[in-house]
């Protein structure tokens, strides 16, 4: 492509998020660092640039339809397009809730973020997706989301939990069907693993930047690369 490569990442001014921008900006793109909260942002962007990244603040709140809209708008007047959406924005809620103590009022905070603020930015930036020629959306799931896994007569993924859990396999069917939809487009969830960041309280073995690399694989896959698929950095995850 002789024009430069254009991506937004969502909830990129920390953690995972901020290492799936910083490696997409090392392989060239223009990535913008979708962060709720600008002054954070900001300093996300200031940081990258420091480090020679092309990178640019786009104030963006999932959850609110105007700060998505606001960010479409930003993309449609300054680059006409998009080249790669990775959907990393999320929130844990309550984790663990047992399923038994579950309430709709927990479950709709988290699934506001994780899995309707999916949807909005999406179906926001689609139109701008669509005139990529090799566009790419990596939404940000999780091994706990695989039913596969959590049936497997030994799981090892995580504690038993009714919000943030589903909201993640929500979140897996709804890349499937994204995929069978968008079939110019390559649409894939990754799973980072037990990543060190303030979403677990830095309890994780994995570095931010280790876990960015499965997201960042997907942002880059070539045309023969798959699509409407669940992944980690070992491989194909089931669902």
């Amino acid at each position: 492509m002789s024009e430069k490569t254009i991506a937004l990442v969502t909830g990129a001014n920390k953690g995972i998020g901020y290492e799936i921008a910083a490696g997409l900006a090392a392989v060239g793109m223009t990535v913008g660092v979708g962060a709720r909260d600008p002054r954070r942002g900001e300093e996300a962007v200031a940081r990258l640039r420091a480090n020679g990244a092309d990178a640019f603040l786009v104030p963006l709140d999932v959850t609110d339809d105007e700060s998505v809209a606001a960010a479409a708008k930003l993309f449609e007047e300054r680059f006409g397009h998009l080249d790669v959406l990775v959907n990393n924005a999320a929130v844990a809620g309550q984790w663990p809730t047992a399923p038994s103590a579950t309430t709709p009022e927990l479950l709709e905070v988290v699934m506001d973020t994780n899995v309707k603020g999916v949807i909005r930015v999406t179906n926001a930036l689609l139109p701008l997706l669509r005139r990529s020629a090799r566009a790419r959306i990596v939404n940000q799931s999780s091994h706990l989301a695989s039913m596969a896994l959590q049936t497997s007569p030994d799981p090892a993924y995580g504690d038993v939990d009714g919000v943030y859990t589903p909201s993640k396999a929500f979140l897996n069917a709804l890349t499937v069907q994204y995929a069978n939809e968008l079939t110019g487009i390559k649409v894939n969830a990754s799973c980072p693993g037990y990543v060190a960041t303030e979403f677990n309280d830095f309890q994780g073995h994995e570095t931010p930047a280790n876990g960015a690399k499965i997201a960042i694989e997907l942002a880059t896959l070539p045309d023969d690369g798959p699509t409407g698929g669940l992944f980690d950095s070992a491989g194909t995850v089931p669902w």
